[in-house]
């Protein structure tokens, strides 16, 4: 299945969906959810609820790893994540499955507001910690790719921002997080999106991640990348030290911060001035630090 042959998601689809394989929700109101992301159209289900139906192939999987995961996560971890209370099924020519998960209050956290927060800086590192902390177990279908898989990607879309960032700086550094030492310890949880658009604040304090679509186990360097996309250089440092980083994991979670930050850039940025802005912060937040 592609994305030119999914079909139209829209309000009357979604509330087909609900009313027909969850009745007992039949009558609560549904509201478009905006922004909703790349990967999911979200409506609101009366106060408590929402529903997520994937746009792509790619985010097919989330409902039911969330669904697995997240209830055996949440206990050890010090932030609300997201709570999936039903999975849905493909139906009325929607094709993929589908979640209804508890509605989490919150505002979505900005650089404007957190990024001079040592507080937040030090929240980050003690989620991101106990989250490494818990037992993998066996769990290989959730392996995740290394950075090396990247190159071909990443080199490419150095060569076709062309001037807007520096060049031989991107090079040096994507080359280095290639050369770094691998993680040579046992696999840890991670959670493989973590960026400012998945954290949520009440009243100016974090209070939930949400969006673990990209959840799997290995290196957990690539949760560095919120270093870049929120964090200053002062609250970066505490956030660092917080978090125990060797100088080989920090340096291959630059060039994880660099990779995503330019595969959004190449992809969105010509069409979207909000992820222009946020690309070119984690990228430029990168490449000093």
């Amino acid at each position: 299945m592609t994305v030119e042959t999914t079909p139209a998601i829209d309000a009357a689809l979604a509330r087909r969906l609900v009313d027909t394989q969850f009745p007992q929700w039949a009558k609560l109101p549904l509201l478009r959810h905006a922004p909703s992301g790349s990967d999911h159209v979200i409506y609101r289900l009366g106060e408590k609820l929402s529903v997520r139906l994937p746009r792509h192939a790619g985010a097919i999987r989330q409902a039911g790893k969330e669904a697995e995961w997240l209830p055996r996560l949440a206990p050890h971890l010090p932030l609300a994540i997201p709570v999936v209370v039903e999975v849905g099924e493909p139906d009325f020519g929607y094709p993929w499955p589908w979640a209804v998960s508890r509605w989490l209050d919150g505002e979505v956290a900005t650089v404007d507001a957190l990024s001079g927060s040592h507080e937040s800086a030090g929240v980050l590192a003690e989620f991101l910690t106990a989250l490494h902390r818990f037992d993998a177990g066996t769990t290989e279908d959730l392996t995740g790719r290394p950075l090396a898989a990247r190159d071909a990607a990443t080199r490419s879309a150095i060569t076709k921002v062309g001037d807007a960032f520096d060049t031989a700086a991107m090079a040096a550094l994507w080359d280095a997080a290639l050369a770094a030492p691998g993680w040579d310890r046992p696999p840890v949880w991670f959670h493989g999106d973590f960026h400012t658009g998945n954290l949520l604040t009440t009243s100016g304090r974090l209070s939930a991640v949400i969006d673990f679509g990209e959840l799997g186990v290995g290196d957990p360097a690539c949760d560095l990348t919120i270093a870049f996309t929120l964090m200053s250089a002062e609250t970066r440092a505490t956030f660092r030290a917080a978090l125990d980083v060797d100088d080989a994991t920090w340096t291959r979670g630059r060039g994880w911060a660099l990779a995503t930050g330019l595969n959004a850039y190449v992809t969105y940025a010509a069409v979207n001035p909000h992820v222009a802005a946020q690309t070119t912060r984690q990228i430029t937040q990168a490449l000093a630090d």
